[in-house]
């Protein structure tokens, strides 16, 4: 893993949180887009070298709403960025980590992206992104 690709923070309203979020930063989001397999439309902020990800449901089977009715809102996971996904993937799998996608999926923001289980991760959901290239 090289480093936080981002934090993703799951939020009942995208237009309310974008609003908060651009005042938290003093700069509005540098990018918003819908990932409609995921059920999910995000915005993504930078601060500095960090990138905050905001996810809002587009229905309410998707995982961001059944998140929220269960936790409300607030960080849903950790992102870390890998050169490689699928060797990434087959190292944390021998370390006996369960993924939950071992085929990574398009994600937002030009990646692939596949979970690691948050039952083996101390309950923090964890993002592997890997850059399209």
């Amino acid at each position: 893993m090289q480093k936080i690709e981002h934090i993703g923070i799951a939020v009942a309203n995208l237009e309310t949180s974008n609003i908060l979020f651009e005042k938290l930063f003093g700069a509005p989001a540098y990018k918003q887009e819908e990932v409609a397999s995921e059920g999910v439309k995000t915005s993504f902020f930078k601060n500095g070298p960090n990138k905050i990800e905001l996810l809002e449901a587009t229905n309410p089977d998707s995982p961001i709403a059944k998140f929220i009715e269960k936790k409300g809102e607030g960080i849903h996971h950790i992102a870390f960025e890998v050169l490689d996904i699928l060797a990434e993937i087959e190292r944390l799998k021998n370390e006996g980590f369960t993924i939950l996608n071992e085929t990574p999926k398009k994600g937002a923001d030009n990646k692939l992206v596949a979970f690691l289980h948050p039952k083996g991760t101390n309950g923090v959901l964890i993002e592997l992104c890997q850059e399209i290239r």
